[in-house]
Parts: structure tokens; C-alpha cells; sequence
């Protein structure tokens, strides 16, 4: 069977993921992407491990159906519950030549270089924390390195409804920020666990003592799948060149293109799908 060559996948429930693939089209230029938000059925936060699998696999089933050959989930919630279920026990009969990436492993292979004081915090939503994904994933790779979590589940309303830059946007930041520190006040590197969160970054630097740094996830993955294409040159030949990008939402397209503006300050041409 001739494997396919196509755009990269990119999936995320909402718009966090599309800080995600600006990174990538920022290092990655020359190749085609399709970005699909399940903008229908998000937060995915809040929801169990079951049903996070569930819309998981659909979406990526659909972008596999659409010839990519490499989906990359750009949403934490996504990446903790449903990468590893579909990579082991549905990838093989689905397409074993494809292949599906998250966005937490590529964060937590560069936490080793950046914290001095082996104590490190993560921000992120309820269903990030709950999953424990981050402190497991740093245990695997730096057993000496302390994570505490601190869920936020403000900051992703405040940014899908535009307060982000608000001053009535400062309690919240600076109110889970001063949380996690006095659950450890020995962190020196916050990672930023959600797609969501460079959008605040400005407010969160502000409430954030000096010399603590902040890991956004974006740099990251794009480094991190560079480097993967590198790696495997049969990938590579895989994904189509052109520079395109096609934007799917399973909401309102006008919806999603006024949101997507915040997101990637441009405007985007999108259309409608159903996932099933």
C-alpha cells in the first residue's frame, strides 16, 4: 500500500493549540498544516479520561482521513489523557506508518537544562493537574527534580473572552501564581502547561518574582518536532511542502475566525466539520 503524503496534522479542542502551530510555522515554514479545533465540545479540562480518548481518536481518525501522515496534539489535556492509548492500542490497525505526537514530553526533555534548583511548578488546567502527566513524565527523565502542580482554571476563560490584557485579569494571575509558591517556595521554573497561557504571559511575568523562568510550550514542540524530522527522513518525505495552512472547526466558522485573530493576530479563512 502507498503510504500518502500530506500537510501535518495539528489538533487542539479550542484556540490554545494555535499558539502551538504558529511556533511551528515559525521554524517549520515550508510545510503544509491543517489545523482542526473540536471548538464544539471544548474544554476538554473537565472531562474524563474516557470521553478526552473518544473526541482524541475522532479527531485524529478525521486528519488521517485527510492525508496527514503526522498529527501533532497540540493541547495538554489531550496530550496527558489520549496520546498514549491511541499511539499503543490504535495506531497499529489504524495507520501503523503514521504517527502521533504530543506537546508534554518535548516540554519536560528541556526542564533538565533550565532549573538550577531542581524545583519546578506547573501551571495548567484541572484535567492537566488531575493527570499528573508532568510529574510523571519529569520523574521518568529526572528522577531528582521536585514537580508541584497548580491548576488554573480562570486563566483559559480570561483569555477566550478577551480580558487577558484586563487589569480584573491581576487577581487571578497573581492569586494561583502566589499559590504555587507557597506550596514550594524553592521553585526556580514555571511551566506553562497550557496552550492558553502566552497569551498572559505579560501579566504572568509581571506577578512572577525574579529570577523564576517561565517555559512556554511553543518553542518546544517546534524545536522538538524539527529535530524528530530530522530524525526520521521517511516522515519527512511524507509531509507536503508549500507553505499552506487549512483551518477546520466542528463550531461556527465565523465564531472560530474571530477567535483565531486573538490567537494568531490575522485573519483566517476556516470551514465546518463534523467529527464522529
Amino acid at each position: 500500500m502507498k503510504q500518502t503524503v500530506g500537510p501535518i496534522g495539528v489538533f487542539d479542542s479550542g484556540y490554545g493549540g494555535l499558539t502551538i502551530l504558529g511556533k511551528i510555522r515559525e521554524s517549520l515554514p515550508q510545510y503544509n498544516y491543517i489545523y482542526l479545533g473540536d471548538n464544539a465540545r471544548t474544554p476538554y479540562g473537565t472531562r474524563s479520561f474516557e470521553v478526552v480518548y473518544q473526541f482524541t481518536l475522532e479527531a485524529v481518525r478525521k486528519l488521517f482521513e485527510l492525508g496527514c501522515p503526522l498529527v501533532i496534539l497540540a493541547c495538554n489535556t489531550a496530550s496527558a489523557k489520549a496520546l498514549r492509548s491511541i499511539q499503543q492500542c490504535d495506531l497499529p490497525h489504524l495507520a501503523p506508518a503514521n504517527r502521533v505526537l504530543g506537546v508534554i514530553r518535548p516540554t519536560v526533555e528541556a526542564i533538565g537544562t533550565v532549573t538550577r534548583s531542581r524545583h519546578v511548578g506547573v501551571l495548567a488546567t484541572v484535567g492537566t493537574i488531575k493527570s499528573d502527566s508532568y510529574p510523571l513524565e519529569i520523574k521518568k527523565l529526572y528522577p531528582d527534580i521536585h514537580v508541584t502542580g497548580q491548576a488554573c482554571p480562570l486563566w483559559v476563560p480570561l483569555v477566550e473572552n478577551r480580558e487577558y490584557a484586563s487589569d480584573g485579569a491581576d487577581y487571578f494571575v497573581s492569586k494561583y501564581i502566589d499559590s504555587l509558591l507557597d506550596k514550594d517556595p524553592l521553585i526556580d521554573t514555571f511551566i506553562l502547561g497550557c496552550t492558553h497561557y502566552p497569551l498572559l504571559m505579560e501579566k504572568i511575568r509581571r506577578f512572577t518574582p525574579p529570577g523564576i523562568r517561565l517555559v512556554a510550550q511553543g518553542e518546544y514542540v517546534a524545536a522538538s518536532l524539527k529535530d524528530y524530522l530530522h530524525r526520521h527522513p521517511e516522515m519527512k518525505s511524507r509531509c507536503s511542502v508549500g507553505g499552506q495552512c487549512e483551518f477546520l472547526t466542528t463550531e461556527s466558522a465565523a465564531k472560530f475566525q474571530e477567535s483565531a485573530s486573538v490567537f494568531l493576530q490575522q485573519e483566517v479563512s476556516v470551514r465546518r466539520i463534523v467529527l464522529e
